[in-house]
């Protein structure tokens, strides 16, 4: 089904696959290609693309400038916010703000729709464009009305990936939307490109997320296309439509990829047409001979339909795996969560065994992955003439735009599902991110949707509740919603004819009618409106000489999500107030996290305000113990704050709270064996944080011990890869801590204390 290669390929004529061997060269010549590897990385998509963005005149080392920016309300507060802080006057670029997050103002009264608020004053202000709540999710908005071939857009929200339409899409913390908002640039080593090879032809019944959990389940573990970009090319991909496509590149995201790319046909000329934007095509396709850092080869007549069972989308079966191995897989589920949920609660799925078969309470067709056109008209057809029962099962299914759902309602397709029993929602993220359709404890939801980690779906460990998510294509949670509840593949459920040909038409007065848009134009006179719940950021000092750091949590799971640094769901909702927010950082994680931080937190405020560190009751005894051998230590120069060690921290979400919460809590550093993410970590040195790195083994330190860095300031000025640090206490244990690689401004920022601090010293 899926074949990873060793080694980097030449790709020629865009179906001649050349591995990158000890053959390459005569193969090659052969072909009657003799291009040299240097000039056939040159001949990427993804190449071509990032040098029309790059300003920097070199390569390897870009500083990019894109063209969109967008946003949702979870993260635009704290970005304009930020932004203002730093000089602010005007977007320079268009910036969608769009509200598909907190849309529903559930929770804290009238604090979301403050935000909404503040949204649209902004975009008045600035020269933005303000997409109301339930019109569209960000990424369908995005794909109608932003994307264009060989452009860029970068988004604050981890699944910006518009790489289908031609767009290459990058999801960042907010910190580097505030640079793109002051004309600054995107800073970063030159990825590699790895090509993704599809070949055939899906069979009926095999829908888009299927294709990429079976990526994701053969690229995540092994970290093939980590922090890479992703080329779609093969001559698969004609076979496939532009929102098949769609679908699959959206979740590229959950490989850890840095970005993707498409090479691009007649089908996404077509979209283009529809959605009354031809000028914003173009053809797209590698060079003659393109080399590529690795090839990931699909076979898509050989894939089936999927699930990725909890809590993570690489963890990845057949639906006929789970359903002829059922016991021995929920056994192995269930082991696997014993890790994931820190055995905080008792997890068990033995009670979804009913008469030999799976059953499921709840299914979720929703948001940027299952709430496209394709997705919810061929649930339709499967669903046609059935019923979803009156136990508890249950099927929602949110379209992902208003355009979406106008069509659906005008082919008759919203007329099949409703009369099955399952509702139809507006365009809303919340089933994706613990908002929305939470089940019962202990039920099971089946979704085509983006993520299944652990409190995704809303439950709360601490308060004793569990329920858990698989991720599946539509069409196979149509097909389980038309047996009651008993997990089906579609390609069990379908006859030859059952899926249906649907021409979308896009009807572009809905949104001219209700979104805002101000054409680029800004108007200084325009006043934000600031509800009571929008807060600035707190002061942030510079890094100081010296660092006397408490570990205050230790967290030993494989990977560590931002879900779990930062719980998102209704806790979301405080996100416009930094230390409001912060009061729920790690929670579901570990509960006692935030007391402990706020301990040192007042230490370094009382330092700050004068007060001697060998007088302060808290800190006294591991100071002295530090001066008693390093003379030079002051309480001058020497920070106290905190810090967490993880051994793969960042995972997930773009959100930049996963950091900034932390450091409005003291926190100075990370330290961690390997960062899931490059967005994490650029999140870490973007609010001025430490991102340290320690050797996998034995940790010479313990939760709830100290460490002291000495002249941790002067190791970053003198770009030092490696840090001593010592265990604060009578025995001073040294060991080592790196850095890795830190761009000049990131260098920086770590010394002003954050990016605000850094604009603010820059001017």
């Amino acid at each position: 089904m899926i074949r990873l290669y060793d080694n980097g390929v030449y790709l020629v004529n865009g179906t001649e696959i050349v591995e990158d061997n000890n053959d390459a060269k005569d193969k090659l010549s052969s072909l009657g290609k003799n291009t040299g590897k240097e000039e056939a990385l040159k001949n990427t998509i993804a190449y071509g693309i990032l040098k029309d963005h790059n300003t920097s005149g070199n390569m390897d080392k870009l500083k990019v400038k894109f063209d969109k920016l967008t946003s949702h309300d979870i993260t635009f507060v704290g970005i304009i916010q930020t932004a203002r802080a730093s000089g602010l006057e005007r977007f320079p670029i268009p910036y969608v703000l769009t509200n598909c997050h907190n849309s529903l103002c559930a929770v804290g009264g009238t604090i979301n729709e403050d935000d909404h608020m503040f949204g649209l004053s902004c975009a008045r202000k600035y020269g933005g464009i303000y997409v109301p709540p339930h019109q569209a999710v960000i990424h369908q908005f995005a794909r109608e009305m932003l994307a264009e071939c060989g452009k860029m857009i970068l988004g604050s929200d981890s699944h910006t990936r518009y790489g289908a339409l031609g767009t290459m899409a990058v999801g960042e913390g907010g910190p580097e939307l505030v640079k793109q908002l002051l004309s600054r640039t995107y800073d970063i080593d030159r990825p590699g490109v790895i090509a993704v090879y599809l070949k055939g032809s899906p069979n009926p019944g095999v829908g888009p997320q299927d294709v990429a959990l079976a990526i994701i389940g053969a690229v995540f573990k092994n970290g093939y296309v980590k922090n890479k970009v992703m080329e779609f090319v093969g001559p698969g991909v004609k076979e496939l439509s532009a929102d098949f496509r769609i679908g699959i590149d959206v979740m590229t995201t959950e490989t850890t990829c840095l970005s993707s790319i498409w090479q691009t046909d007649d089908e996404i000329k077509d979209f283009y047409d529809i959605h009354g934007r031809s000028e914003s095509y173009q053809e797209l396709k590698p060079g003659d001979i393109a080399y590529y850092d690795g090839m990931v080869e699909v076979d898509l007549s050989s894939v089936k339909p999927m699930i990725a069972m909890p809590f993570h989308p690489s963890n990845t079966y057949t639906i006929d795996e789970v359903n002829e191995n059922l016991k021995d897989v929920l056994h192995d589920v269930e082991e696997r969560a014993k890790v994931s949920l820190d055995n905080q609660v008792e997890y068990s799925l033995k009670d979804k065994i009913v008469d030999g078969r799976f059953y499921v309470e709840q299914g979720i067709i929703a948001g940027c992955a299952g709430g496209g056109f394709e997705n919810i008209c061929a649930a339709a057809d499967i669903l046609d003439g059935t019923n979803i029962g009156s136990d508890e099962f249950t099927l929602s299914i949110y379209p992902a735009s208003m355009p979406v759902y106008m069509e659906i309602i005008k082919n008759g397709c919203a007329a099949k599902i409703l009369e099955t029993g399952a509702v139809l929602k507006t365009a809303f993220c919340g089933p994706c991110f613990g908002a929305g359709d939470t089940p019962a404890n202990n039920a099971f939801s089946i979704r085509h949707s983006t993520r299944n980690f652990p409190n995704r779906e809303g439950s709360k460990l601490q308060n004793g509740q569990i329920s858990s998510v698989a991720l599946m294509d539509a069409r196979s949670i149509a097909a389980t919603a038309a047996n009651k509840g008993f997990l089906t593949p579609a390609d069990k459920q379908i006859e030859a004819d059952t899926l249906k040909k649907y021409r979308y038409h896009f009807d572009e007065n809905i949104y001219k009618n209700r979104v805002f848009d101000s054409k680029g134009k800004a108007d200084p006179t325009a006043e934000i409106k600031l509800g009571p719940n929008i807060k600035d950021w707190p002061k942030m000092c510079p890094l100081t000489d010296n660092l006397i750091l408490r570990v205050v949590s230790e967290i030993h799971d494989p990977v560590t999500t931002t879900d779990e640094l930062i719980p998102s769901g209704e806790t979301s909702s405080y996100r416009s107030n930094p230390l409001g927010l912060a009061e729920f950082a790690l929670s579901r994680k570990d509960p006692e996290y935030v007391g402990r931080a706020k301990e040192m937190k007042k230490v370094e405020e009382a330092r700050e305000s004068g007060e001697d560190l060998s007088k302060i009751e808290d800190i006294k005894e591991i100071y002295n113990a530090v001066k008693d051998k390093f003379s030079d230590v002051s309480s001058e120069n020497t920070g106290i704050g905190s810090t967490i060690f993880a051994v793969k921290p960042g995972d997930g979400s773009a959100r930049e709270q996963a950091a900034s919460c932390q450091k409005v809590l003291g926190g100075w550093a990370n330290i961690s064996n390997e960062y899931a993410t490059k967005r994490y970590r650029s999140n870490l040195i973007n609010w001025g944080m430490l991102p340290f790195i320690i050797d996998e083994g034995d940790l010479p330190f313990k939760k709830l011990e100290y460490i002291f860095i000495p002249d941790i300031r002067k190791a970053v000025e003198n770009k030092n890869s490696e840090i001593k640090a010592y265990v604060a206490d009578e025995g001073m244990k040294e060991f080592t801590l790196k850095l890795g690689d830190l761009t000049d401004d990131e260098r920086k920022i770590i010394l002003d204390g954050c990016l605000i601090n850094f604009y603010a010293n820059s001017k």
